[in-house]
């Protein structure tokens, strides 16, 4: 899951090498903090969120398949 979040945000954003994926494991739920450089972070966040809200839709839908619970977190 952590790969295609980082696939996802380097396809967004400008800055391709500044972004950054931490994963944490707790349990069934998994937190997935994407980490960007400040000028690509309204890419990533887009107008009133809908591109986070899009990115986190599709990382809920394969969390569905595994089983899981995923938070992501844009930091």
């Amino acid at each position: 899951m952590k790969e295609l979040v980082e696939i996802i945000a380097k396809s967004l954003v400008s800055n391709p090498s500044a972004v950054a994926v931490e994963e944490e494991v707790n349990g069934t739920t998994t937190v997935l903090r994407l980490h960007v450089a400040p000028e690509d972070m309204g890419k990533v966040i887009g107008k009133q969120g809908r591109i986070a809200k899009a990115i986190r839709s599709v990382m809920k839908a394969v969390a569905t398949r595994e089983n899981v619970k995923v938070i992501v977190e844009i930091v």
